[in-house]
């Protein structure tokens, strides 16, 4: 028997759980097929303040306040040459309304999304993964399980992360030339912390060819990863773990914080894993999350563009469905909002693998509040005002040219110190 519905989501990451939820909050049938069991380990655990505001309309934030995931009130970031580093606190942001965010162990996090997706009114099925999909001039018909799930919905929005079954199907994927990356990660006990706010900074190592992430999370653990290019992964010839061990042991800025430190979930490791699809919609789906693209670890942006996406899918599909007169403008609206997303932190990513971005950023100079704007960028707020844009326009502009004449602010080796 064939069962009806609003709305079909492939996938409970954030995406999906956001979307789903909102959508029932608006009295929407939804039902959500997630082909694993949770809580399950994923990676991704720095959280920005702007996505506050969705768990706080979704009714979820309290529920992640009481979640035991340590505050989180900006960032650090430092050249493994030791000689210059900057912290931003997100309170500092051009006119920042909110002053912290979280650093999340994305199972229970994850989980709490999920459970309250369900307790909102979502029919969740968990270890149901999607076999086919057919689009219909009304709807979409999905089977599952191998064979034992049927549903027919009005919409699908696929939130089945790098999966991205409908891009994959369509053909709709697109790497970025620029960025072929090798990244490889694990959790960790007993990293060292200093005391305070500034132990809860998500900490960013810029070296030669790389850069490394240390992410405190509650209970004395933290994430610890290198991203490296794929091709220097590959010269390396070494499996994954021990290629991170390298790359731990020659870099003194890493190497004094994991001095105690002990693996508590396995080493895991991806590559060539940043990508666009050039469409977000069709006729009768949308995709959302990783499902729509992924850029890079770097600057936290994974989780936050799955929670806006999910939140503005949720938006365009409630508009569609209320007036289905309006369902190509909604889709368009939605795809344009979530593009400009990935544009702005296109355009910061393939800036921070430039040394020159580097340079400027870690010796901040207060310029026109250039310093607060960047901040607020950080913050998860891209250029949307004039106000804005004109600053982060000034502030590439002196990126550019310390890139050409590098004369604006001392230039750095990323070399790292002798021991």
């Amino acid at each position: 028997m064939t069962e009806l519905f609003d709305v079909a989501i492939i996938g409970g990451g954030p995406a999906g759980s956001t979307a789903g939820t909102l959508l029932a909050r608006d009295g929407r049938r939804v039902v959500i097929l997630e082909k694993e069991k949770f809580p399950r380990f994923r990676i991704g655990e720095s959280m920005l303040p702007a996505s506050s505001d969705t768990l706080e309309r979704m009714g979820v934030k309290e529920k992640i306040d009481r979640g035991g995931f340590l505050v989180k009130y900006g960032g650090e970031i430092c050249s493994a040459c030791g000689g210059a580093r900057a912290r931003f606190y997100f309170r500092n942001g051009l006119n920042a309304r909110r002053h912290t965010s979280y650093q999340v162990d994305r199972a229970n996090f994850d989980q709490i999304l999920l459970d309250h997706a369900r307790e909102t009114g979502c029919d969740v099925r968990e270890q149901t993964p999607v076999d086919t999909f057919d689009f219909e001039s009304d709807g979409v018909r999905i089977r599952g399980n191998g064979g034992s799930v049927a549903v027919r919905a009005k919409y699908l929005l696929d939130c089945s992360g790098r999966n991205s079954l409908i891009a994959n199907r369509l053909r709709l994927k697109e790497g970025y030339p620029n960025l072929k990356k090798f990244s490889v990660f694990a959790h960790y006990d007993n990293v060292g912390r200093v005391e305070g706010q500034d132990g809860t900074l998500t900490r960013m190592i810029r070296c030669v060819d790389g850069w490394f992430w240390i992410i405190p999370m509650a209970e004395g653990r933290a994430s610890v990863g290198v991203v490296m290019d794929i091709a220097k992964f590959k010269a390396m010839n070494l499996a994954p773990e021990a290629a991170l061990y390298r790359c731990i042991a020659e870099q003194p800025e890493v190497r004094e914080w994991m001095l105690n430190a002990r693996p508590c979930t396995p080493i895991y490791a991806t590559s060539d894993f940043s990508y666009r699809v050039k469409h977000l919609t069709g006729g009768r789906w949308l995709l959302a999350g990783d499902a729509a693209g992924f850029i890079d670890p770097v600057f936290s942006s994974g989780v936050y563009i799955a929670i806006y996406s999910g939140e503005k899918a949720a938006d365009a599909l409630i508009d569609a469905l209320a007036r289905p007169e309006k369902r190509a403008r909604a889709l368009r609206s939605y795809e344009k909002a979530v593009h400009q997303r990935f544009d702005s932190y296109l355009r910061l990513t393939s800036a921070w693998y430039t040394k020159e971005f580097v340079e400027v950023f870690l010796h901040p100079r207060e310029l026109c509040q250039l310093v607060p704007t960047v901040n607020s960028v950080l913050s998860g707020n891209p250029a949307r005002t004039f106000a804005v844009k004109w600053r982060m326009c000034l502030f590439y502009l002196l990126v550019y040219l310390q890139g050409r004449t590098g004369r604006l602010v001392p230039q750095l080796t990323f070399q790292p110190r002798a021991s």
